[in-house]
């Protein structure tokens, strides 16, 4: 088989992507952008929804014209070339030995909250949820789609259950315009909202395997980012209505303290199986795009062939076993040694926002008309998030620096080996 099989169809592709955004954001972020900026941070996930669409809408433009399984490290590689390609693609892989195993932690953390279990067992869960993303992963991109559309469903669900049962009326929503005071609080809390729509970058990969990615991708891909703010929004309204937010204790137990107040103590097990399965979906697209990606460049010859073994359903063996085997390595290492993810984690952020940077400026090089115009708003969007996350795009920075040495490095190794050639032959 020379290509992944086309078997995604829109509500498929929707769910991969509400999921992905949704992630553990819903549980955290709707808490945290509350204690932050109070009542304006209603007024906050709008203006952060107005922000990402045009991100979206260049992504979808893009997705439709170049269909895929790189995603955005092959289109800065359509734009600005094989060297722009590899550097966006080491980058987007970076983020695999600290992102990954933070979320796999996370997941596993919603068990812990029922039992009292030690490091190891947790290693366990995460080994098994690893094992889950393998065995979907086997089946192709279509189960993947079907389960993730389920979930999105049941968090679609659940949240509907919080509006009427918390007695939700579209009167709670009625806040004032945000005064100038609040405007820089606001500045804060998007700063820390725009993770909730990191996720972009993972589904680009998946463009390839829709049946119809023309017509279908950008649709879908729409269709999830609007999905995925209308929940955070609503996840918002009912936290600012019933004051569960403040410190950061406060922020983390909002929904399931949400939750027992309005359906009783039980509903920690509520809680606690959505908030995993909502995990798994989010580690579960990443891990697939980045099988995808290593998949791809070994097609085209950029990494050992081997890696661009297709089964029978057209999924990436190898490259997914070898993503996998990386995040079975990194979280033993990381309960053996106990690094400090928090602090990785946030700078692993700023190496998603340079990617969708570069994809950004390979949308206005490469489209035209209105796609175009839309690609330098985005460019200059991304630019301002680099520079609200300051110190945190310091990891990205340096991987960046790191990266140019090594390429230099090789560069004048290949030219003196060519002169030492030359040299031979004279």
């Amino acid at each position: 088989m020379s290509g992944l099989k086309k078997d995604l169809g829109l509500w498929q592709g929707m769910g991969l992507l509400a999921t992905s955004l949704l992630g553990t954001g819903i549980f955290v972020v709707p808490a945290t952008a509350a204690s932050l900026a109070g009542g304006a941070s209603l007024w906050a996930w709008l203006l952060l929804i107005a922000l990402v669409l045009p991100i979206a809408f260049t992504f979808a433009r893009l997705g439709r014209r170049y269909p895929h399984a790189g995603g955005a490290p092959h289109l800065i590689g359509l734009a600005f070339g094989n060297g722009a390609e590899r550097f966006s693609a080491f980058l987007f892989l970076a983020v695999l030995p600290v992102g990954l195993p933070a979320a796999l932690m996370i997941a596993a953390g919603f068990w812990h909250a029922l039992f009292d279990l030690g490091e190891w067992t947790l290693w366990g869960i995460q080994l098994l949820t690893l094992l889950g993303v393998f065995l979907l992963g086997l089946r192709g991109a279509r189960s993947s789609g079907n389960l993730q559309l389920l979930i999105a469903l049941a968090i679609l669900g659940l949240t509907l259950l919080i509006w009427f049962k918390g007695d939700i009326s579209w009167h709670d929503a009625a806040r004032p315009l945000p005064t100038t005071d609040e405007w820089p609080a606001m500045a804060t809390a998007l700063a820390v909202m725009f993770w909730c729509f990191v996720g972009l970058e993972a589904f680009a990969h998946m463009g390839e395997e829709f049946k119809r990615p023309e017509r279908d991708y950008p649709i879908a891909l729409l269709g999830g980012v609007l999905l995925a703010g209308l929940i955070y929004w609503i996840h918002s309204l009912v936290v600012l209505k019933y004051g569960l937010y403040g410190d950061e204790a406060t922020n983390a137990t909002a929904i399931p303290a949400l939750l027992s107040l309005l359906f009783g103590p039980t509903a920690k097990w509520l809680v606690a199986v959505l908030g995993y399965l909502s995990c798994f979906a989010s580690i579960n697209i990443y891990i697939q795009g980045f099988a995808r990606l290593i998949w791809s460049m070994a097609r085209e010859g950029k990494l050992p062939p081997s890696l661009a073994v297709l089964t029978a359903r057209g999924a990436p063996l190898r490259a997914l076993g070898l993503v996998l085997l990386i995040c079975l390595l990194c979280i033993t290492l990381i309960i053996w040694l106990r690094l400090p993810l928090d602090e990785l984690i946030r700078y692993a952020n700023g190496n998603f926002v340079l990617v969708y940077l570069l994809c950004m400026a390979a949308g206005w090089r490469l489209l035209g008309g209105v796609g175009k115009e839309l690609a330098g708003i985005s460019v200059l969007l991304c630019v301002l998030v680099l520079v609200a996350l300051a110190s945190q795009v310091l990891y990205a920075v340096v991987l960046s620096l790191g990266y140019c040495c090594f390429s230099l490095w090789r560069r004048r190794r290949r030219r003196s080996a060519s002169d030492e050639g030359v040299c031979a032959i004279k």
